[in-house]
């Protein structure tokens, strides 16, 4: 059976217009830090380096799940995801610089994939393909956590109006806004799917 996250998940990676509140369990990511333009070249070098990792742990995966009886041997690769804060230097700006972005870009992996498979992957890729970060990248788990989130549609600079019907929901529940920091999850490949179109679950941590 493959294990696909727009099913199985279908709560935590929803297209519902309107803002909610989920608890979110400990998740794993393959993940690269960066700092600047998500627009500029050393940004796209990450997403060259974890999109030949994640399809490599599947690989290993699928090879590992042969014959083992094991209720997924299989799955869909997550979409990628980016947490997002900026510099000391841009929280100090009367402007938003996107030169100043503090970032996180990942792709989530399945808890049934044991760390051995993940480390014989990255082997693998290593000596097939070798990507420029790979050097560079992380096994990172972010711990359970209750979170505000909505499906915004449209430009990822047209973002703040979403983010806006976010908090005025979160204040209506009693809660907070946790920090600043924010998590993107893109449903849409911005390589394909006009500006205007492209679907991006928005969310942060809420108190």
């Amino acid at each position: 059976m493959k294990y696909e996250w727009r099913k199985q998940e279908k709560e935590l990676y929803s297209t519902k217009r309107n803002p909610q509140i989920l608890s979110i369990q400990s998740q794993r990511f393959t993940s690269l830090h960066g700092i600047g333009d998500p627009n500029g070249l050393e940004f796209s070098k990450k997403i060259q380096t974890l999109y030949p990792v994640a399809y490599g742990i599947k690989a290993a995966y699928r090879k590992y799940a042969v014959d083992k009886n094991l209720e997924f041997d299989d799955y869909v690769v997550f979409p990628l995801e980016g947490v997002w804060s900026l510099t000391a230097k841009g929280q100090q700006l009367d402007h938003l610089d996107k030169n100043e972005f503090s970032y996180d870009i990942m792709i989530r992996i399945p808890d049934f994939v044991p760390d051995n498979i993940i480390a014989t992957a990255l082997e693998t890729v290593k000596e097939k393909k070798n990507p420029s970060e790979l050097d560079k990248l992380e096994i990172k788990t972010y711990p359970a956590v209750k979170v505000a989130q909505i499906l915004h549609v449209g430009s990822y600079d047209d973002e703040p109006a979403s983010f806006e019907q976010i908090d005025q929901f979160v204040s209506k529940q009693n809660k907070q806004r946790a920090s600043k920091i924010h998590r993107e999850i893109y449903l849409s490949d911005a390589r394909r799917v006009a500006p205007d179109k492209r679907k991006t679950i928005l969310r942060y941590q809420v108190k």
